[in-house]
Parts: C-alpha cells; structure tokens; sequence
C-alpha cells in the first residue's frame, strides 16, 4: 500500500516547490476535485491542476513550500503547510509588489489507490493581504490583538 504522507509531500516538494509538473500525471487522479481559497471555482483533474500551479508559480516564481506538520488518518492526509514567496505577477486583481511574504495553510488531501482525489486548502489570506500591503497594519494589528 502507498504511503499516503509519502505521496503528499512529493506533490509538494515536487509541483508547489520545484514546478515539476509531469509529477501531477503521476499523483492526481483523474477525477481530482480540489479547492483553493483563491479559486473562485473548484479544480478539476490534473490538466486543471497543472493550469492552477503554472499560474501560482508565475505570480509567486521562487515558491516553497515547507511541511510543518502532517497526520494521517485513513485515507486523508492532513498537512500543516509554509509558502514563502515573493509575488512577481497579479494576484487577487493586487499587481505585482515584488514583496515576499510567507503565511500559514492547512490542506486535507484525500487519495485512493495511490492517487489524489481531492483537496482543500485554506490559507491565512488575511496575514497574505498584510504581507502585500493591501490591509494596513494598523488594522493588522489590531485584528491580531482580537483573535489571542
């Protein structure tokens, strides 16, 4: 049986972190269904997938993406997640800042027979929209002082 954490975090190293994405054809499933907070519509299989990560990587070139927790449970993979990158192209209709920024998501990712078959993420867009200069700090702050 395949190591799902395994499979998981070679998408990410692979396709997020390095752009390889021949890899997607080896690890989504055909009938991949993901969700993303910046996609407006799901994404559907690996032609999707690979249109969603060419994208990314064109606005945020130097992405990484760095695991910082992981548990399984069954079928599902769920990975608490680090992007770094520095955003070179519009992103959410904010041009280009050429600040880089990193922030916090998690992603549950559910496979079978090896493959993903689904995935949703949430980022921490409200740090993201802090880190490119579109919410003010002032409010940043005091945003962050209500949530502890």
């Amino acid at each position: 049986m395949p190591d799902n954490k395994a499979i998981v975090s070679r998408l990410l190293d692979a396709v997020w972190s390095k752009g390889q994405l021949s890899v997607i054809d080896e690890l989504v499933s055909t009938d991949f269904v993901g969700y993303w907070p910046f996609n407006s519509e799901p994404v559907r299989g690996p032609r999707e997938y690979k249109e969603l990560v060419s994208e990314m990587r064109k606005v945020f070139p130097d992405q990484t993406i760095r695991i910082l927790d992981q548990i399984t449970e069954g079928d599902k993979v769920v990975t608490r997640l680090e992007v770094t990158g520095t955003q070179r192209g519009e992103f959410l209709t904010i041009p280009p800042t050429n600040k880089t920024l990193t922030v916090e998501g998690l992603a549950l990712t559910r496979l079978a027979n090896g493959r993903i078959v689904e995935t949703r993420v949430q980022m921490d867009t409200f740090t993201m929209l802090r880190a490119l200069g579109v919410v003010p700090s002032k409010i940043a702050m005091a945003a962050t002082a209500l949530a502890h």
